[in-house]
């Protein structure tokens, strides 16, 4: 695309990529002198230079022009490259239908789930912490919602794949951090606002202001879905400019989930509408995903007008959320769950279900640590929920980033006050102990990464085997000395 064509009076040069990171190759590219937290690309453009820029976006006067580069200044660069990201990339989100989740718990399935619900209609992608996913391509992927160039051109790649529609995660910082500005979302879906982010957001307030930065997206007739049993959700729905549909469990809503019962291996529900009743059965486990499927056939069904009465019967047999409640089933006589939890409120839900489906003379074992460079507040809170549905807890690595992660464990150990813990900083070897300890009915649950493929130590993302297939090579090992 010609320069001309993005900025009006700038020459005929032709741009053939973005760039808002100076360390990454590009060819012919346009670099953008952003600002963060700590760097500011306007000290980068020499390394931009070497990487392949050919013109610089900037907004603060430099003591030397480079001849061979064509410069243009704007009042805000972080704006212009929302908007030229949208042009570059054909405005490829106006032809899709988007759906946006936000909230702090949540997130990865409500995205999932639609993607799955709409994709049996029409192709579709999911973007977010679990990876980027769309016809048979499956990337990795560590933030939640990525930087705008790869964000647009990952749509756009979408879009040239034949995708009809996208499911993306957005996340709090993503929002804050204007990586969503130039998207033309169809539907926001709000999960729930917990004590989680802090460290960044530093009051709930602020937290909130960022998630409704994306319901402020929306056109009047977009369907903004809502949960009501959310005190900020209620506040939410006189703010968003978009259409408030309101979905709970407990409260008075457009759309209710009555009568729910839970098993070890399903969980049954009656969708209740103005008019009609649903009865629902899935696959999907414990409560906080009755929530979850609530939204995501709420959100499919105002936006893209498919019935419940198409929608239902697909949700007996969803796919495995990777990482997310996935129990792990090797053969094994204990019940081995794996789920991404970590903040207090879903370890405290997700501990109420493993509570309600292990017999009471069965223990539960918990594998689980925090994450390092962030609200330290919750560890010993940690501990407490631990200690109220646990047997035995340990205490692991988990993301301790620059912190020391036994020292992070001691911490969460605080608040542990009535069973027994311990601490086992190689997070393989936690597992591996928790299975090993224990008996036939126990169950095991391994909490914090989910899926996740690193471990972010002293700034480096270590290579991570996953806690799935570190709970299989457990159990494997558990089955050998069994059967020795």
């Amino acid at each position: 695309m010609q320069l001309s064509s993005l900025f009006e009076g700038a020459p005929k040069t032709e741009i053939k990529s973005l760039m808002s990171d100076s360390r990454i190759k590009s060819n012919k590219a346009l670099f953008f002198c952003l600002k963060g937290l700590v760097t500011d690309g306007h000290r980068f453009v020499t390394q931009a230079k070497e990487n392949g820029a050919i013109a610089v976006v900037y907004s603060d006067e430099f003591e030397y022009y480079d001849p061979e580069l064509v410069y243009i200044k704007v009042t805000d660069v972080l704006d212009t490259l929302n908007q030229i990201a949208a042009r570059f990339y054909h405005y490829c989100t106006k032809h899709m239908t988007i759906f946006g989740t936000t909230g702090t718990n949540g997130k990865s399935t409500i995205a999932w789930v639609t993607k799955y619900l709409v994709n049996h209609f029409e192709p579709t992608g999911y973007i977010g912490t679990i990876a980027i996913i769309y016809g048979d391509q499956v990337k990795e992927e560590h933030l939640t919602t990525p930087e705008v160039i790869y964000l647009h051109q990952t749509m756009y790649d979408m879009y040239k794949a034949g995708m009809k529609a996208v499911s993306l995660e957005v996340s709090s910082q993503g929002l804050d951090m204007h990586r969503c500005d130039s998207i033309d979302f169809n539907c926001a879906i709000f999960t729930n606002l917990t004590h989680e982010h802090l460290d960044y957001h530093l009051t709930f307030e602020n937290y909130y202001q960022a998630k409704l930065r994306l319901f402020k997206m929306l056109g009047e007739k977009a369907p903004a879905i809502i949960n009501v049993d959310d005190p900020f959700g209620v506040r939410l729905v006189k703010d968003t400019t978009g259409r408030p549909v309101t979905y709970s469990l407990n409260n008075p809503a457009d759309y209710q989930a009555k009568k729910i019962q839970l098993y070890a291996d399903h969980t049954e529900f009656v969708l209740v509408t103005a008019d009609a009743q649903y009865p629902v059965k899935t696959n999907l486990l414990a409560m906080f995903n009755v929530y979850n499927l609530l939204a995501s056939l709420v959100g499919v069904h105002e936006t893209l007008g498919y019935s419940f009465e198409e929608l239902i019967p697909l949700c007996e047999n969803i796919p495995q959320v990777w990482g997310r409640v996935e129990k792990i089933n090797e053969g094994q006589d204990l019940n081995v769950f794996v789920d991404y939890a970590h903040t207090t409120k879903k370890k405290k839900k997700l501990m109420t279900f493993i509570r309600t489906i292990t017999p009471p003379d069965k223990r539960i074992i918990a594998v689980f640590g925090s994450a390092g460079g962030r609200d330290t507040k919750k560890r010993p809170a940690m501990g407490m929920i631990a200690d109220k549905y646990c047997n035995i807890i340990i205490l692991t690595s988990e993301d301790p980033r620059m912190e020391n992660p036994e020292e992070i464990a001691k911490q969460i150990q605080k608040g542990i006050k009535n069973n027994t813990s311990m601490i086992i900083v190689d997070r393989y070897e936690a597992i591996r102990q928790g299975i090993e300890l224990a008996n036939t009915g126990d169950t095991v649950v391994i909490l914090g990464k989910g899926d996740e493929t690193f471990n972010a130590v002293k700034g480096i993302q270590t290579p991570w085997m996953s806690d799935p297939l570190a709970a299989k090579s457990a159990i494997a090992q558990y089955k050998s000395e069994q059967e020795d």
